[in-house]
């Protein structure tokens, strides 16, 4: 079935989290999520009000990270980040959860943080993506944070931060997507670098996508829908 460049930048969370980006780099990146229509742009979080200011008015999403990249603050401590997000414009938290506490098995701790953020977060009309770091954790925790974060309340379920030891795997998205109920999104984020890896995410129930190469996949999708070629793809 064919499919349109617009459906694929709605696929995409542009990301601009590197520590050493610049005022002109957020600048840049809320260009090239505007000019694209991306689903949002997610920023660091000290880059929130330059990114709302920027992009008031469009259809992209204002996104931003909690406990990034590590997951290891106090729980107090990533309900204040996210609250203060949301009153400088946040539509969407990606939050990372404390991934020591789930390898110990204190389910309890990990869910009672996810459920904190997202009742924030749904008081003010945002959505919460939960980033469990897949690259610690065995099949089984994986679907246990995957679980918990359901239980939460969560709105997605997201593979990486980027900043782990390993990316996003497109075997790791058909595990998070059978681990939770349709009512829940998958996103894969970490090294996600071209069309035919978006195109094989989305081929295996992925909703989003977490990517700076944002500008390479909309080229590339661009040319094969010019070229008749842009379609979805087998899920084996």
């Amino acid at each position: 079935m064919s499919i349109t460049p617009h459906d694929i930048a709605k696929m995409l969370d542009h990301s601009t989290l590197q520590p050493y980006l610049t005022e002109d780099d957020i600048r840049h990146g809320a260009e090239v999520a505007l000019k694209y229509d991306t689903a949002s742009m997610c920023a660091r979080p000290c880059d929130v009000p330059l990114m709302a200011s920027l992009l008031k008015g469009s259809d992209v999403k204002v996104c931003t990270v909690i406990g990034f990249p590590h997951g290891d603050h106090e729980t107090a401590i990533k309900v204040a980040e996210a609250r203060l997000a949301l009153e400088e414009g946040c539509e969407e938290l990606d939050m990372v959860i404390n991934i020591g506490r789930l390898l110990h098995g204190d389910d309890d701790y990990v869910k009672n943080e996810i459920a904190q953020i997202v009742a924030l977060a749904h008081e003010n009309k945002a959505i919460v993506k939960v980033i469990i770091e897949t690259c610690y954790l065995s099949d089984e925790q994986k679907i246990r944070a995957c679980r918990l974060s359901e239980e939460a309340g969560a709105d997605f379920v997201k593979t990486s931060t980027g900043y782990g030891t390993k990316g996003c795997t497109i075997e790791d998205l058909k595990l998070m997507r059978a681990a939770v109920s349709p009512s829940v999104r998958v996103k894969g984020s970490g090294g996600i670098r071209d069309l035919d890896t978006v195109l094989k995410a989305r081929a295996v129930g992925a909703s989003r996508c977490g990517v700076s190469a944002t500008e390479k996949i909309m080229a590339e999708a661009e040319a094969r829908y010019a070229q008749g070629t842009l379609c979805e793809v087998s899920a084996d």
